[in-house]
Parts: C-alpha cells; sequence; structure tokens
C-alpha cells in the first residue's frame, strides 16, 4: 500500500485525507491543532449564538471514522530534495510516496496589528472578540471597527466576507438589545469598492445595507498602522475604535518560504492545474491545495473552503490514476468560482460568480437559519453520521 502525507487539518487537508483514504492509501495526516474548525460558522462565537466547542470537530473523532493516521504537531521545515519534512517536536517526516501541502497562508504583518482581533485567524482569538464585544455591550456604548487588508502581489488571498458577517451580526445583537443608537459602527478597506469581485448586484446591494444599518464607510486610504484605539490611513486620517476586528490579506506561509519550493511574488506554491508542484517542467509527487497554492484565473478568482475542498477530491483522484499509470487527470480551473451564503443575523444572502454570471439573492429572516442548518449539516457530514453531498 502506497503513503501519502497530508500536511494541513483544515478544509483542504482534511477532505484530502478522508478522500485518499477511499482510494485504499496509507494517509498520515499531521495537523498543529487537535481539532477541524468550522470557520464559516465561527461568526457566531461573538455574538454568543455558538459556543466555541459547537464550531470544532475533535481530529481523533474524525480518525476513528476515516481511519487516517494523525499526528498532532507543526511543521516547522521542508527540504523537498531529501522529501523530509521536520515538525516542531523534532520529529521527521520521511519517505511518503506523495505529499500534499494544505498548511493554510501566512498573513501579512501590518505595524500594529496586535491591537486588533480576527475572526479568520487563531480560533481561539474568536473568543476573545466575544469577551470584547461583551465588554462593550456592559460598558452600553463604544465605537467598533471591521475591516479587511489587501495584498497587492495576489488578490486571490483576501478575504473580507466574514468581515461582512459579523459586522452585520453585530449590529442585529445590539438592536436586540435596543442599544445599537450608543455605538458607532464602521467598516474600512484599502480598496475603493470592497466586494466588487463578489459582481455589481452584490456591490451595489452592499452599498444599500451601509446606508440603511448606518454603517461609516472609510474605503479606498491604505491602512498605514493600528494603534490600540484607532485605525491610521496613509494619509495619517484616524478611525477612533474601542474595538478593532481586522482580517489581513494572506501571504505565503513562512515554512514555504523558507524552503526551495517554487512560489510566486506573493510567496504561494506554484501548482499546475491538477494541484501538482513542477520543478523544472516536470510534475513532483508534491501537491499544494487551498491557501497555501498559487491559483490560476480570473481576476476576481477567490480561495475559499469549497474550492479548497475541491482541489482535495481532485488531487486523491489524480495521484491514484498517476500510480496506475493513466494519464486522464483532473483539473481545478473549472471549479473556480465565488460561492457564500453570507449572513447578516437577521438573514442571509446567497452570493455566486463564475466567468459567464454573477447574482446575489437575498433570503430574509430564513438565509440565516440555513445557514446554522449548513453547520450542523458540515459537521455531521464530516464523523460520517449522514451522507455527504459534494459542494457542499
Amino acid at each position: 500500500m502506497k503513503s501519502v502525507l497530508v500536511i494541513g487539518g483544515g478544509f483542504g487537508g482534511l477532505e484530502a485525507a478522508i478522500f485518499l483514504k477511499k482510494y485504499n492509501y496509507d494517509v498520515t495526516l499531521v495537523s498543529d491543532r487537535d481539532y477541524f474548525f468550522i470557520y464559516p460558522t465561527s461568526i457566531w462565537i461573538p455574538t454568543r449564538e455558538k459556543e466555541f466547542d459547537e464550531i470544532c470537530i475533535d481530529l481523533a473523532e474524525l480518525q476513528r471514522v476515516h481511519g487516517f493516521k494523525l499526528i498532532v504537531d507543526a511543521l516547522t521545515h521542508i527540504d523537498v530534495k531529501q522529501n523530509r519534512y521536520t515538525l516542531a517536536s523534532g520529529e521527521i517526516l520521511s519517505s511518503y510516496d506523495h505529499v500534499v501541502l494544505a498548511m493554510g497562508a501566512s498573513k501579512l504583518k501590518h505595524e500594529g496589528i496586535e491591537h486588533t482581533l480576527s475572526i479568520c485567524a487563531e480560533p481561539e482569538q474568536s473568543l476573545k472578540l466575544r469577551d470584547s464585544l461583551d465588554a462593550l455591550i456592559e460598558k452600553g456604548s463604544g465605537k467598533i471597527s471591521f475591516g479587511f487588508g489587501a495584498n497587492p502581489k495576489d488578490s486571490s488571498s483576501v478575504r473580507g466576507g466574514p468581515a461582512f458577517e459579523l459586522l452585520f451580526n453585530t449590529h442585529n445583537l445590539l438592536k436586540k438589545k435596543g442599544i445599537r443608537d450608543n455605538f458607532e459602527l464602521s467598516f474600512f478597506a484599502p480598496m475603493s469598492e470592497p466586494g466588487k469581485r463578489m459582481g455589481e448586484k452584490a456591490l451595489s446591494m452592499m452599498d444599500d445595507f451601509f446606508k440603511r444599518l448606518a454603517i461609516k464607510q472609510h474605503f479606498g486610504k491604505k491602512i498605514k498602522l493600528f494603534k490600540e484605539d484607532s485605525v491610521i490611513f496613509e494619509d495619517d486620517s484616524k478611525l477612533e475604535s474601542d474595538l478593532i476586528m481586522f482580517i489581513a490579506a494572506g501571504s505565503g506561509h513562512e515554512v514555504v518560504q523558507d524552503s526551495h519550493l517554487p512560489k510566486n511574488e506573493a510567496g504561494f506554491v506554484k501548482i499546475d492545474e491538477y494541484c501538482r508542484v513542477i520543478f523544472d517542467e516536470v510534475p513532483s509527487n508534491i501537491y499544494a491545495i487551498g491557501d497555501i497554492a498559487a491559483l490560476e484565473g480570473p481576476s476576481w478568482k477567490a480561495k475559499q473552503g469549497h474550492l479548497a475542498e475541491i482541489m482535495a477530491r481532485n488531487v486523491a483522484f489524480n495521484i491514484s490514476q498517476t500510480d496506475k499509470g493513466k494519464a486522464s487527470l483532473k483539473s481545478y480551473k473549472k471549479h473556480i468560482n465565488i460561492l457564500c451564503l453570507m449572513d447578516s443575523g437577521d438573514g442571509a444572502s446567497l452570493i455566486y460568480r463564475d466567468d459567464k454570471k454573477a447574482y446575489m439573492i437575498p433570503l430574509p429572516f430564513i438565509g440565516h437559519y440555513v445557514k446554522k442548518l449548513w453547520g450542523v449539516y458540515a459537521k455531521l457530514s464530516k464523523l460520517g453520521k449522514i451522507p455527504r453531498i459534494l459542494g457542499l
């Protein structure tokens, strides 16, 4: 039985481990935490609609269900020439027939970033956001800013959806408590039209949301630095804030930067359309999927969990085909799209875009519960308790 090492316990890594087992490989999954975190539903931790444990799935339980081997440790070094992967514990993994890199991305480090909290960073930050929001609610008033950053070298690494969702959910929480008028909510981003890659209709509807909910906008100015009580922009203007929720744009994984893996300008691993890492124009036995990979495609392309899972399933198929000596492989490119159910606390909007169409469908009231239902589905289906629906 041939062996595969999968590094990363997020959407891409877990999906790769699950599907490689279906192709009868000896699979070892390495994750730097002992649980799988369902990021899309973590937006409700700060507003106390969900508890932290409800958003997690124990990787040991997933291991028992799917049969892969599990190592909870962090990758610290990659030696592609020797096919050696060093972990924080000092353990060295080597001699695998194939390797799948799915460790995600690092974040661009703005000056003063320690004065912000993110809904897309370490999962524990969602708890810090909850506690900070609780303190402001107890106080009865305050200024809260939500925003996301840009990476001019690779726009696919920008993640703004969760920032919009947490903003709208916070608005509704404050409204339910009858104290919304005591709070100043602001949204900031360095681009002039944040959310434009979702399509023109979605952009127009987002603008309507901001105006209707009395949310102040600070767009089109680069972020200079963060202070404990404010965001400072390139023209030295200031956005005063008691709480700053900021999602930094992704950049190449730190371990990848110190390796001999081929990288694009932003530090993401270069792959072909079959997710194979190419050395000197020759496909290798190393694959890269999800946020760690440099994607090719339209300018509006985005790295999302569902695309990482598609890449993972393709990689499992492609590895199997390669080992059987077959040339028919699956490409990730035709699956590039934007798909999300953007929650607002009192409803949601279904957003979709591909190379032929783009639309945003409002789902008042019911959309909020549809997304919660998806969270339950995600958890139960990964645990094998209900059937999987590919693409969801």
